[in-house]
């Protein structure tokens, strides 16, 4: 803050004179232009201020709720008063209409509650404030979600403003045990960060280590929840995620009721939800609206995709370098007739073409939209056909690389689609070094890896490893709604029971 400041460091006020101190707040912000000084008379006689910032108060809430009630003639205020908080107080209840209102001699605070879009009321002499929430603004409009798009479902997504998003999740969750509770951070940005939660679901044990991870963030800004997705996350050393993030509030919904903790971020339409296991990247929200068999159908396609994006590159060199007893003889045939003019090894070819099919994905993410579809098209069709006609590459290899990037956009979530393509690099570089075995041994890192993993205390496998009773029922399978009658097994212990279970059915 600026040293001439007449607000000192001990949060008082250096003069009694309302003039003082509203100058004192005009040289705190640094005189900015979008500071308004709203100049009123309290029922026509009591001098007052009414400060707040251009942009970030809703003006119609400001005028209607606050303005016309403190200006209005209909009321009269009383001779006296013991203090200046009986006069406040008599405002609050008697006066403005708008909620939220209260009363602070704090002027730090009355700074971030203007930097927040809240205003101030002054009353001349007085060394009281009061903070009324007026914060409003231009906001986006609620549109469908961009990152998770599905054909049966809600079509309502997030916005960047926080309080829209907890209502979207307090419309789908009307009940009392539904809990939110508040953080500022950032230095400089004193970003507003919520957490959620359901009080009867919730570990005591995750929740406390969410609330731990995020009191501990020391950092001057916080700009989008990536930030605190990386604070939070058990480990850095893992190209795998371990906090999920949606823009969806069905899907939020759905994750507060298994007794996961949901963060929300203002400025941002991503939430992100811990704890994050493996399997939950793989699940769309549309598994749960449409029936049973055909969810259960599209997960096993979803991992199929998993592992041609993981591993078709690496068998092709294997077996095109190291092993080519194991394919068909009329396939070998025509794999060599094809690769008969191409100068590179199968590894080389491989590497080459996935790295510029990397390229082309970055630059179609990159450029206008209006261009970016015609670009795509340029890049994937008339280079790798002119490729194959210069002998550069073979026919086969395009085709790999086709069907690879193909299933890598089958995986619901974006982070863990670019997870696999790293993995997908680290296993064409052991299949090009030791063929087969080296494929084998990536598979097997691979694993251990990911057992080793933890989101928030739990296993990052599971329900595969270890695996509760009843837990297979909402993994690669998913059975029909009467016979999930039980909660994951991540809800707090004597909470499970979802639903009873269906006369004459039993239980799975």
């Amino acid at each position: 803050m600026n040293s001439g400041s007449r607000i000192s460091s001990n949060n008082t006020l250096n003069d009694e004179d309302s003039a003082v101190y509203l100058h004192a707040l005009q040289e705190a912000l640094g005189y900015s232009q979008d500071i308004i000084f709203k100049k009123l008379r309290i029922a026509g006689r009591w001098p007052a201020t009414l400060v707040f910032i251009e942009g970030l108060v809703d003006t119609q809430l400001l005028f209607q709720s606050v303005l016309e009630s403190l200006m209005a003639p209909a009321f009269t205020l009383p001779h006296t008063f013991e203090n200046t908080e009986d006069i406040m107080q008599f405002l609050i209840e008697e006066v403005l209409i708008a909620g939220g209102t209260r009363i602070s001699c704090d002027p730090e605070y009355w700074i971030h509650a203007l930097l927040s879009g809240e205003s101030i009321l002054l009353l001349e002499g007085k060394e009281q404030a009061l903070i009324i929430m007026t914060s409003g603004g231009e906001e986006r409009a609620l549109t469908e979600p961009t990152s998770q798009t599905v054909i049966r479902g809600p079509m309502d997504g997030f916005t960047e403003g926080i309080k829209t998003n907890l209502s979207l999740v307090r419309r789908r969750i009307k009940d009392r045990n539904l809990r939110i509770e508040s953080f500022v951070i950032g230095e400089v940005t004193s970003t507003d960060v919520s957490i959620l939660y359901m009080k009867t679901l919730v570990r005591q044990e995750v929740l406390e280590e969410v609330r731990s991870r995020l009191e501990s963030i020391d950092i001057d800004g916080i700009l989008e929840s990536g930030y605190i997705e990386e604070y939070i996350q058990d480990t850095a050393l893992t190209p795998f995620p371990t906090v999920f993030n949606t823009d969806r509030p069905d899907v939020v919904a759905a994750a507060l009721l298994e007794g996961r903790v949901a963060i929300v971020v203002s400025g941002t339409p991503f939430v992100l939800l811990v704890p994050a296991l493996f399997m939950h990247f793989f699940q769309s929200p549309e598994d749960y609206y449409n029936r049973s068999d055909i969810s259960t159908l599209l997960r096993i396609v979803r991992l199929s995709a998993l592992f041609i994006s993981m591993l078709v590159p690496a068998l092709y060199i294997a077996l095109t370098t190291y092993h080519q007893e194991m394919l068909p003889t009329g396939m070998l045939i025509s794999l060599a007739a094809q690769r008969e003019g191409v100068p590179f090894p199968a590894f080389v070819e491989a590497i080459l073409m996935e790295f510029t099919y990397e390229i082309l994905r970055e630059a179609g993410v990159r450029i206008p939209r209006n261009v970016g579809q015609a670009i795509s098209i340029v890049g994937t069709l008339v280079i790798g056909q002119a490729a194959v006609e210069a002998g550069i590459i073979s026919a086969a290899m395009v085709i790999i690389v086709s069907i690879t990037a193909i299933s890598s956009f089958v995986i619901p979530v974006v982070s863990m689609s670019i997870s696999i393509r790293i993995v997908r690099f680290a296993m064409m570089i052991l299949s090009g070094a030791f063929g087969m075995v080296g494929i084998f041994v990536g598979i097997i890192i691979l694993l251990l890896h990911l057992t080793s993993l933890r989101s928030f205390g739990i296993s990052y496998l599971s329900p595969f490893s270890p695996s509760p009773a009843g837990a297979w029922k909402d993994s690669i399978l998913r059975v029909p709604w009467p016979y999930m009658n039980k909660r994951p097994f991540i809800t707090q212990p004597g909470n499970r029971r979802r639903q009873s279970v269906k006369k004459g059915e039993g239980q799975v």
